[in-house]
């Protein structure tokens, strides 16, 4: 005999309930019990109408309505006009009951558990009473049976205690008897000694089915769902949660007990003892093969098999001196939540003994807090102990698994995980077993705990990057291409699963949450919402992803202001925009601050030299001990294509509006012929080396006029150049009459940094340099005489652009 359980969405209207059909008629001659839950959204729609009614409320009446219209409407649409006449009737017999039950409550102006139980326990004996009759329609050979008259409880109305020995006498004798092939039965429903309807708790039905099941050692019990079986997180939370083929009823148990859903913690203990296999299978998906449940087989020698999470969760602490070597206390504290019937879901206790705390529901905590420091009122006035202290709003994440207990380090893999995400643990518990180890974590990190813990646990090393990024200019624009055509590399090669969840510009900006497909980003930028740098933090902060990365492709100031919000918020920085590694040396240093204190890397490699390696090699140079004694470097690209262009037969106004067309200059020309880029990158270089250091110490040898420097507008510049044309020939003349070459030189030498134009001869390193190329020598104790040298493109989109791919690779490295 097979036991077959179909959930509330199973039952949720005609057209699943002919599926369900479909499934049971495929079992043939074979012997079925078919346990049904009420019709989608039926129980919560009667504890809101005997809610209502309690309350006096005459809308009890419309929504009371609203259940029998939804009754009559599935008899209507599964069961011939010829057979409905005794459905119709029956139905309407129950709801007369039901309204009685309701203008009771409504009259006394109350809702007792034993009235509350009668009345819910409408929902279960309708539906399965109608699909009885369905089947009988149909031609099945089927019959109802009230759950009721097999399943006896206590009289703890709402979650009753099952009376075991008399119950599964009862399944016993009945199926013994009963000479049909299919049994149709009402979940959730039982009745105490007395004949009282009782319940057995939210999810009842699973634990009706396994019951029954248990009772006549069914060959399999099955639990058809709206999923294909247990999964290793919650697939509305975790898009990468596979399916658990094969999982043992101490694993299946645990997760069931930490959120999973699929299955009432409850309905595995029935069939534990007979070795009753549990299958969970999908109603819509009928072929899928879901999860077995059985004795442990994890022949695979897996550790972790699911990570799950109990939402809506609150600590209550006790703490005090007084708690200290004083028998009793964790007596009286776990007493008084008894007597209140409040369930506890974790403990925790110092060992010191200072201190316990329980994780409870939200909904009893209050309660809970009240009764307890009403028990320890007098060592709360003595000051021994403190009043109790409650933390709401959180949640509890398990890793489950039988293999944990013989592998070392899965904590430790646990909680390094939650801390680079910058998930705080509130709270930490084993089980004894080894089996679960629990953190308590705010609810709102819930979705980044699991992803990142799934990530870490059953992906296969691939590491999920998301990406948010503002600026989709030239630089950008060459970013967002690349990231296209690499994502499969990175994939495959790399294990980076990189997706762009944000992009903005000046104007508008867009989200897409399951990643903005790249080929079309600008027209869903063209359609997004108006930019706002506030709003965009916002954005991000509120998905709160694992592994974000915000990727600053701007030369704002702005901009650069809000980098400390997002390191703040465990979200990484990857920017080409020099300002705030160059701005304030206090707030260059709570940068890097923040980066090491929120596990959150600050990247700025294209600072300096746009594609080159050179920050990263200098923090390597570093990093192994060596010391920077000198700096020498040519670090504007678009000073050294303009002065490798300019000659005595073109015009240096012309050589400056080539190298702005090209993509070669900032958008304002003066910032690169200031020399102000220069000293940036020198500075920011000398930070690097681990000196104290602001942009007024650096000496600027300036070569442009001071009237083309205090130009207000790009127009105004260029027109001065025009006017100065002699005086920057004279400059060509005299460094082609030396035999050398004009470069813009920047120097960092005994704590002390200078910029400025320089007549370089033949035979130096700097004399060959090339259109806009860059090129850094760095003098160290280990390169005294013979400088470590880096030398190539340093500026255009292209080579900028992948500068930032590296740092966005380097965090993926992280």
């Amino acid at each position: 005999m097979k036991v077959l359980k179909f959930g509330g969405t199973s039952v949720a209207n005609p057209e699943n309930i002919n599926k369900v059909k479909s499934i049971v008629q495929k079992l043939d001659k074979e012997k079925v019990a078919v346990v049904v839950s009420a019709f989608g959204g039926v129980t919560d729609l009667l504890l809101n109408t005997s809610a209502l009614a309690a309350r006096q409320d005459t809308a009890y009446k419309e929504s009371l309505k609203t259940i029998e219209d939804k009754h009559i409407t599935a008899i209507r649409e599964l069961i011939p006009v010829q057979n409905q006449s005794s459905a119709l009737s029956k139905v309407k017999s129950d709801m007369n009951v039901l309204e009685t039950l309701l203008e009771g409550s409504f009259l006394i102006g109350e809702l007792t558990p034993k009235l509350s139980d009668k009345i819910v326990s409408y929902g279960e004996l309708l539906s399965s009473y109608i699909i009885s009759e369905f089947f009988k329609s149909e031609g099945l050979d089927a019959i109802f049976k009230d759950s009721r008259e097999l399943i006896i409880t206590d009289n703890n109305f709402g979650k009753a205690n099952v009376n075991f020995e008399k119950t599964n006498q009862n399944c016993i004798d009945f199926f013994k008897e009963n000479n049909h092939q299919i049994v149709v039965l009402p979940g959730f429903v039982s009745s105490s000694k007395s004949g009282d309807s009782t319940t057995l708790g939210r999810g009842g039905s699973d634990y009706t089915a396994a019951i029954i099941a248990g009772a006549v050692e069914a060959e399999v019990l099955e639990i058809w769902t709206d999923v294909s079986g247990m999964y290793t997180a919650n697939p509305r939370l975790v898009k990468q949660a596979k399916c658990v083929a094969h999982i043992s009823y101490e694993e299946a148990m645990e997760l069931s007990h930490f959120g999973a859903k699929v299955l009432f913690p409850p309905t595995i203990q029935p069939v534990l003892g007979k070795g009753i296999p549990i299958a969970i299978k999908n109603t819509f998906d009928p072929e899928n093969p879901g999860t077995l449940i059985t004795k442990n087989t994890n022949g695979n020698g897996k550790t972790v098999r699911g990570i799950s999470h109990v939402g809506n969760i609150s600590l209550l602490s006790l703490e005090g001196p007084g708690m200290i070597g004083i028998p009793g206390i964790s007596k009286r504290f776990f007493e008084t939540l008894s007597l209140k019937n409040i369930s506890i879901v974790l403990i925790t206790q110092a060992s010191s003994e200072h201190s316990i705390c329980v994780g409870i529901a939200d909904e009893d905590v209050d309660v809970a807090a009240e009764a307890v420091n009403e028990t320890f009122e007098y060592e709360i006035s003595t000051k021994k102990i403190k009043p109790v202290i409650v933390e709401k709003d959180l949640t509890i994440i398990a890793l489950v698994g039988d293999n944990m207990k013989s592998h070392q380090g899965l904590s430790g893999k646990m909680f390094s995980t939650l801390g680079k995400n910058n998930v705080n643990i509130r709270a930490i518990a084993q089980g004894a077993s080894e089996r679960n180890i629990s953190a308590v974590i705010k609810k709102d990190d819930v979705k980044k705990a699991l992803n990142s813990l799934h990530e870490t646990f059953f992906e296969e090393n691939i590491k999920q990057l998301n990406l948010f990024v503002m600026g989709v200019g030239n630089v950008g624009s060459k970013f967002l291409d690349q990231i296209r055509q690499q994502k499969k590399y990175l994939k495959e090669e790399l294990k980076l699963n990189v997706r762009v969840i944000g992009i903005s510009n000046s104007r508008t900006m867009a989200f897409d949450e399951n990643g903005i497909p790249l080929k079309e980003w600008e027209t869903v930028l063209a359609d997004g919402e108006k930019a706002d740098k506030q709003a965009f933090f916002d954005r991000i902060k509120s998905l709160n992803y694992r592994n974000s990365v915000f990727v600053d492709n701007t030369a704002s100031a702005e901009v650069s202001k809000t980098y400390a919000d997002y390191l703040h918020n465990s979200i990484s920085v990857v920017t080409c925009n020099k300002i705030a590694c160059s701005s304030d040396y206090t707030y260059y240093k709570e940068l890097k601050q923040l980066a090491k204190q929120y596990n959150s890397p600050f990247l700025f490699e294209t600072n300096v030299g746009a594609g080159l390696p050179i920050i990263d090699t200098l923090k390597h140079l570093i990093a192994s001990g060596d010391k920077i004694k000198k700096i020498q470097a040519v670090l504007s690209g678009s000073l050294n294509f303009v002065f490798n262009t300019f000659n005595d037969s073109v015009t240096f106004h012309d050589v400056v509006k080539q190298a702005q067309e090209q993509g070669y200059t900032e958008p304002d020309p003066t910032i690169d012929l200031s020399g102000v880029d220069v000293m940036r990158k020198i500075l920011i270089l000398a930070r690097e080396s681990g000196y104290q250091l602001d942009i007024d110490d650096i000496a600027n040898e300036a070569f442009l006029p001071k009237e083309s420097l205090e130009t207000d507008s790009n127009e105004a510049f260029f027109e001065s150049l025009k006017k100065y044309e002699n005086d920057f020939q004279k400059m060509y003349k005299e460094a082609a009459d030396a035999d050398s070459k004009l470069k813009y030189v920047a120097q960092f030498e005994d704590g002390k940094a200078k910029v400025g134009l320089q007549k370089i001869p033949k035979g130096h390193d700097f004399y060959n340099l090339e259109g806009s190329d860059n090129i850094v020598l760095f003098y160290t104790e280990r390169y005294p005489n013979q400088p470590m040298i880096i030398k190539g493109a340093g500026a255009g989109a292209d080579v900028t652009a992948s500068g930032i791919f590296a740092d966005i690779i380097r965090i993926g490295n992280f």
